[in-house]
């Protein structure tokens, strides 16, 4: 039996390439090789292992609950229906909210509606006219308040409009200049939120777990000096979104509370803390409510309400991570790698970009050939 030639079909295939250790006194590649080591050093340890925690196992998406609660009482006039006490029944929307709730601010009020007919407002530029051919039998008022009587009749001394079937008197349309519950930048918010982490069956509620019947009665949220209450002014969560409490109560707006768990299972349970942030998600926001009853002479009535106010949009998010022996061996594999990439850039530096390029080539690399074998060696 003899070998096989070195330049047969097969030669290539079968060839057996082995590690070649050459030392090489070029400071220049030394220190790139070893500046290359720290720099994936720095790279495992800060942002793998410190920033990333490359050992946990993580569950981004874990379950919440949220229950919310107003308090608070204000005063203020109610159009004709006089003067009125506005309490957590009133200005709360809904009366328990959950995720959005709505406060009420400020309102406009149109007392003693009746259906009937009755002129259109002037500030709604389809009722205005001169003539009754201006206002055809049947026809809505666009952005109005009821259906044309085919009638052109007297606002007031100045304005003439259509006459519509509706609710008369017309909507109120007087905005007052300042918020007339302007008591409620004092009112208070308490939020309880509950979330669990599936995968590592952890559960934590934002509430502070004391057997003081009065704490929550009596607290308010500070970042600093009393972060585990969730009881929040409401003038502080306006002002933490940027804004001022009476330029959003007067016409409305939408404030968003992001609640923010970011919990190390590796470390005690008490130090899984909520973060609490705001923004300002929209200006201007209201809408419309009537309370219905019958009069003396057995009409349908109601008082109409426009409310502004404040909407809270709660959501929550968060994400757990916790040991695990898989992404921890997964990041480690990877630290390795990087480390053998750093010898790689190296040797790629010395044989093609070094000027003694041929020299290395020639002590890195030396082929091998073997003879036939002798008959002694079959």
């Amino acid at each position: 039996m003899t070998g096989a030639a070195p330049g047969g079909p097969c030669g290539g295939l079968l060839d057996y390439k082995t590690a070649k250790f050459a030392l090489t006194r070029n400071r220049r590649v030394g220190l790139l090789h070893r500046l290359l080591q720290l720099g994936v050093l720095g790279y495992l340890l800060g942002w793998v292992l410190l920033v990333r925690k490359g050992y946990q196992d993580t569950d981004p998406a874990p379950r919440a609950a949220v229950v919310t609660k107003l308090k608070g009482a204000a005063v203020a006039e109610v159009g004709g229906a006089g003067r009125r006490l506005w309490d957590a029944a009133d200005y709360a929307r809904p009366p328990q909210g959950e995720n959005v709730l709505f406060l009420v601010t400020n309102f406009i009020a149109t007392a003693k509606q009746a259906q009937g007919t009755c002129p259109e407002s002037p500030s709604v530029l389809d009722a205005v006219c001169t003539e009754d051919a201006d206002c055809p039998v049947g026809n809505p008022v666009v952005r109005g308040n009821g259906i044309k009587t085919g009638k052109c009749v007297m606002f007031n001394t100045t304005h003439s409009t259509c006459e519509i079937y509706g609710w008369c008197p017309v909507e109120n349309n007087t905005l007052p200049r300042k918020p007339l519950l302007a008591e409620a930048e004092n009112f208070t918010l308490f939020i309880k939120n509950t979330i669990h982490f599936t995968k590592f069956n952890f559960s934590k509620c934002n509430t502070l777990q004391t057997n003081d019947p009065t704490y929550f009665k009596s607290c308010t949220y500070d970042p600093f000096f009393n972060p585990s209450c969730p009881v929040f002014r409401v003038r502080d969560m306006v002002e933490a979104a940027g804004e001022t409490f009476g330029d959003l109560a007067l016409l409305g707006g939408s404030i968003g509370v992001r609640i923010e768990w970011d919990c190390d299972l590796d470390h005690p349970a008490a130090q899984c803390q909520p973060q609490y942030s705001f923004s300002l998600q929209d200006r201007r926001y209201n809408f419309r409510t009537a309370s219905y009853y019958w009069d003396s002479q057995r009409r349908l009535c109601r008082n109409l309400l426009k409310l502004y106010g404040i909407r809270f949009d709660i959501s929550v998010h968060g994400q757990a991570g916790k040991f695990s022996i898989i992404p921890a061996a997964v990041s480690f594999g990877t630290g390795i790698a990087f480390f053998g990439a750093a010898t790689v850039v190296c040797d790629l530096v010395l044989l093609y970009l070094d000027a003694k390029a041929d020299f290395y080539w020639k002590e890195k690399f030396e082929e091998v050939r073997m003879g036939p074998l002798r008959r002694d060696e079959v």
